[in-house]
């Protein structure tokens, strides 16, 4: 059999093992010349998705965005306004839902994923298959509250210091490597909901960054921590190894 090159071949050998033994390989090939591919999930707050559109308006990010997935329909004018093509993907099986949106994401060649304050747990399954590629922002300063009610619990607890933290996604919630951090100042007048309006602010901002330094190739991972590279502006390289 003739190979164009190697990575054919490779590709190839990895695809016989994996009908051998019953298992899924998934292979990804980072192509420096190429602009990434970013899939944006979302729920009903626009906060965040906002930001990034008009980053990529600005060319403040240099990646496309060619899809936008919601758990409901709620923010799809938003998507239609930017011609971006959306699927709400509101299946009520987990599994379905997973699938159908893998579908998409290899149809679009997506190289990475944005959690735009998407209030839907990724399994497993999906998320071992974008390692290091899965971005999520989180309204807690981590690890502090994780789960889905953390200005809550940051109000009830009386904390003084209220954040947002941006990580890669992994299989154990909330727990990925930190990207970056932000906080606020909690003042006495403040409430439940102006703490979440203040914090809103900061996930919009917190998230861009975080996109923005993937995008740069400034990020390198290994043993669960992030690492940001101060002179780095190239394409993002595979950082799903450890390295010592």
């Amino acid at each position: 059999m003739y190979y164009e090159n190697r990575t054919d071949r490779r590709a190839d050998i990895k695809s016989h093992m994996a009908k051998k033994l019953g298992m899924e390989i998934k292979v990804h090939y980072e192509e420096p010349d190429r602009l990434r591919n970013i899939a944006i999930f979302v729920s009903k707050q626009p906060n965040c998705l906002l930001r990034l559109l008009e980053a990529k308006e600005k060319s403040l990010i240099n990646a496309k965005i060619p899809l936008i997935i919601g758990s409901d329909a709620t923010l799809e004018p938003i998507a239609e306004q930017n011609e971006i093509t959306f699927h709400s993907i509101d299946d009520k099986n987990p599994i379905h839902a997973e699938n159908k949106i893998l579908k998409l994401t290899e149809q679009h060649n997506i190289d990475l994923i944005i959690l735009a304050r998407y209030m839907r747990v990724l399994s497993p399954n999906f998320v071992w298959r974008y390692p290091n590629r899965i971005i999520n922002i989180h309204p807690s300063l981590l690890p502090a509250f994780p789960g889905a009610y953390a200005y809550v619990q940051a109000y009830e607890r009386g904390a003084k210091l209220v954040g947002c933290t941006a990580h890669f996604v992994t299989e154990k919630l909330d727990q990925g490597p930190i990207i970056c951090q932000e906080s606020f100042r909690v003042q006495e007048s403040d409430t439940v909901n102006s703490i979440r309006t203040k914090g809103r602010f900061l996930e919009a901002e917190t998230l861009f960054e975080a996109t923005k330094l993937y995008l740069e190739g400034r990020l390198e991972v290994y043993w669960g921590t992030v690492h940001i590279i101060q002179d780095r502006l190239s394409p993002q390289r595979d950082s799903s190894e450890p390295r010592a």
